[in-house]
């Protein structure tokens, strides 16, 4: 389970990186980075009962994969 929702995490960073970059511009790294946590974190395929559990316990890998998003994004 944790396999595919770690794929999933790293393929929703992406997205998420790039609608918060859109949505409130640049000098705002702090509140994109909170905005794509958010994004990342309500749309896990999982129950929402379970959502604020899973966040808990892959938070420091939601956070890798943002930063490793941000990278990406700045790369093209």
């Amino acid at each position: 389970m944790f396999k595919k929702l770690k794929l999933k995490i790293k393929e929703l960073a992406k997205t998420a990186v790039f609608y918060a970059e859109e949505t409130l511009g640049s000098n705002k790294g702090k509140q994109k980075k909170e905005m794509a946590i958010k994004y990342v974190t309500d749309r896990l395929p999982v129950p929402a009962f379970l959502k604020p559990l899973i966040s808990i316990l892959l938070s420091s890998f939601i956070d890798e994969a943002i930063e490793l998003a941000v990278e990406y994004m700045e790369e093209i």
